[in-house]
């Protein structure tokens, strides 16, 4: 699968972002300049069934971890730094179970190595509840999914893959039937687990409930060269809320 993508920077070490369940990499892009001021190149990548990237009825871990491989390939690029976020951190740490050798480092953001319950399902009701046909504006899609989702920035987030079509007609940039159809698996645990002995660096949210403090030791056993750290004041959308702090932690890691 050719995924859609956007660059930043044209010079020094190839980093790849992906980013989390209904995102895209325009979530990313403003970061993605600061990060490249580091004499970076920053790719930013839609992962399947999201953004611009293909539609399949295929849509799990092995499947994406094959995608960004595929994407690596493609550009020829040299091991690069991997980063995800929510479900792109997924995807990242089921690459590197798949393709060793593949990469320099990882940062996993905001999420664990393990199984996570079903915990979307009433955000893609909320999404389902918008009457593409019929509304006329973006603001009455958000008074739609108001009555499911009651934080605003949560439903700015959403509304990003809302979009007009050549012909005045508002789509999504989502395949929400297969996201609907297989957000089980979304929160799966990892396949072909093995130790990974690249340096990785995991960020979480101090208000974040997605990485426990109980989470460190299973983190340490699968990724014994790993660092923790924690990012005060922001929850789930680290890189979101805490822009500063976030470049700042990536790039320490990064330096060393």
């Amino acid at each position: 699968m050719k995924l859609y993508y956007r660059q930043t920077g044209e010079t020094g070490t190839p980093i790849i972002i992906l980013h989390g369940i209904f995102g895209s990499s325009d979530n990313w892009l403003t970061i993605s300049k600061t990060i490249a001021e580091h004499n970076h190149r920053v790719f930013l990548v839609d992962q399947r069934n999201h953004g611009r990237s293909p539609r399949s009825e295929v849509f799990d871990y092995d499947a994406m971890a094959a995608d960004l491989q595929e994407f690596i390939t493609d550009h020829q690029l040299e091991k690069p730094v991997v980063i995800g976020h929510s479900m792109g951190g997924k995807t990242v740490m089921q690459f590197a179970m798949d393709y060793p050798g593949q990469f320099s480092r990882l940062v996993v953001v905001d999420i664990a190595p393990k199984f996570y319950p079903i915990h979307h399902a009433e955000l893609i009701r909320g999404l389902k509840a918008i009457d593409l046909l019929n509304i006329k504006s973006r603001n009455e899609a958000d008074e739609i999914l108001s009555r499911y989702e009651p934080i605003l920035p949560v439903r700015q987030f959403l509304l990003k893959n809302l979009y007009r079509t050549e012909d005045g007609q508002f789509d999504w940039r989502l395949n929400l039937p297969v996201i609907e159809q297989e957000l089980h698996g979304i929160g799966g645990e990892l396949r072909n687990v093995r130790i990974i002995t690249e340096p990785t660096l995991f960020i979480r949210g101090g208000e974040s409930p997605y990485i426990k403090d109980q989470d460190q030791a299973e983190i340490k056993r699968i990724f014994p060269n790993s660092t923790l750290a924690t990012i005060e004041g922001a929850g789930h959308w680290v890189q979101a809320e805490k822009p500063t702090e976030f470049v700042e932690v990536l790039m320490s890691f990064l330096n060393k």
